[in-house]
């Protein structure tokens, strides 16, 4: 007979394993603080709610019922903490801080898994390196960010670092493959997800993701130096990227739906409906940039293809092309107005031959 298979409780983090060795020797004697630090979709999240059902579980079995609580996010003795606007304020590490001091409810440990602190207020930074140093004995921190900005440094050296990579296409193709996906539907949502698991996910049920990426691919042949030219342009991306965030808004609407009902069962006291808005708000806008990450990087891949193919009479405009890309999406992360950024980009780019 075969031995029963005991679901692990990293199962869900993928192309991670420098990280998970890291984090399951860790558990066996965990510190105050950990810094979990690698771009999104690269299932860091998961890897902190796997990290913290280990450490109230003491096994790694994602049956436990410590496990399969904190997995879930419904352990009382596993925080988590979200923005709730555009940076993380002093106010909401106030807050942080009064939940970090109260006893665990269930056990002699408590878990507080802070999110994007990329994010973070340089004053609400300040604020929380003491409670970060000095901790209550039972809490262990779990800080998340996409990287490590000056005003992380001062926090960032008070806690153990765990890196997180993007993950191999391979890995994401065989996860969607897994899940169900038609396998030449998830081949295109990995190579376009750019290492980003979660990414991957919604592209695999977008029906409109080759329609964009053509679309994207076309502008160095359709530019012709006019704004007229540019604004039309940037409505039909407009209108697709718009057109992509509908299975996303669909899911959003199953766990409004589901909130509701879990208010009309328990009432409203502790139902999270507002963080609830403010994640849906952040995910749709954090799909819009990423849908255009992708798709100046298909432009790029155009221009640069045209320079390979050696047929350009003037090779230094495609090379400025490139930069130019690069230059914008350097300025995604600063959340500009991105209609503007993306015709300012569009006026500034060469025609390529049709």
């Amino acid at each position: 007979m075969f031995a029963e298979y005991t679901r692990s409780v990293w199962d869900g983090v993928i192309g991670q394993t420098r990280a998970v060795e890291q984090l399951t020797r860790a558990a066996v004697a965990p510190v105050h603080a950990y810094l979990f630090v690698g771009p999104a979709g690269s299932t860091k999240e998961e890897a902190a709610r796997a990290f913290a059902a280990l450490l109230l579980a003491g096994v790694d079995d994602a049956d436990a019922r410590d496990a399969r609580l904190a997995l879930h996010r419904e352990h009382p003795d596993v925080r988590e903490v979200e923005r709730a606007g555009a940076r993380i304020s002093t106010e909401q590490v106030s807050e942080v801080i009064r939940t970090a001091s109260l006893a665990p409810v269930e056990g002699s440990r408590k878990v507080m898994i802070l999110h994007e602190f990329h994010l973070l207020d340089a004053n609400a930074a300040a604020r929380l390196l003491k409670t970060i140093e000095e901790p209550p004995p039972s809490t262990i921190f779990l800080v998340l960010a996409d990287q490590v900005p000056p005003e992380l440094v001062t926090v960032a050296s008070r806690c153990v670092r765990i890196e997180f990579s993007t993950i191999p296409e391979a890995a994401i193709l065989d996860v969607l493959v897994a899940e169900g996906i038609p396998a030449e539907a998830a081949a295109l949502a990995a190579k376009a997800a750019e290492g980003n698991l979660s990414r991957a996910r919604v592209l695999a049920v977008d029906s409109g993701l080759m329609e964009r990426r053509t679309a994207f691919a076309s502008i160095p042949r359709r530019l012709d130096g006019t704004g007229n030219t540019v604004v039309a342009l940037c409505a039909e991306l407009n209108g697709l990227i718009e057109a992509a965030a509908i299975p996303l808004a669909e899911r959003q609407a199953e766990e409004a739906a589901a909130l509701e009902a879990r208010v009309a069962a328990v009432g409203e006291r502790g139902s999270g409906r507002k963080q609830l808005e403010e994640r849906h708000k952040r995910e749709l806008r954090r799909h819009r940039t990423d849908e255009l990450r992708s798709g100046l990087a298909v432009v790029a891949g155009t221009y640069r293809d045209a320079l390979v193919q050696g047929t350009l009479a003037r090779p230094d405009a495609a090379v400025h092309a490139v930069r130019r890309i690069h230059l914008a999406l350097e300025a995604l992360d600063r959340n500009p107005n991105e209609t503007l950024l993306l015709q300012s980009l569009l006026l500034d780019l060469p025609s390529l031959p049709g």
